[in-house]
């Protein structure tokens, strides 16, 4: 992994670490701010501005792509460095609730 997406990118934002995961199959942003709601029970919004601000950040960086166009919209996906980057942040976020449980983990 390129040494300066890893220190852009980890640790991750809420906002990009969700927009990374609804990525996981190809999505437009309105519907990764439908799925980000749901999943949070409306905890945590993503306004249309901060959406589509990290999709072009997170595209011209090389962590998604554009997959399709559906009914006007641009749908993304998940490239294999956007992966890699959700993989390494699931695995430090693991990583920090283990060790508030007392399971030191020294990955």
């Amino acid at each position: 992994m390129e040494e300066r997406i890893k220190r852009i990118y980890i640790p991750m934002t809420e906002t990009g670490f969700y927009i990374l995961f609804c990525l996981q199959t190809p999505q437009h942003g309105y519907g990764i701010g439908q799925q980000v709601a749901k999943m949070t029970g409306n905890a945590v919004t993503i306004s249309p501005g901060t959406m589509y601000g990290t999709l072009s950040k997170m595209e011209k960086d090389g962590l998604i792509s554009f997959y399709a166009e559906e009914e006007k919209r641009k749908l993304y996906k998940l490239t294999d460095l956007g992966r890699e980057i959700l993989n390494t942040e699931i695995k430090r976020i693991e990583r920090l609730y283990k060790n508030s449980k007392g399971e030191y983990v020294n990955d």
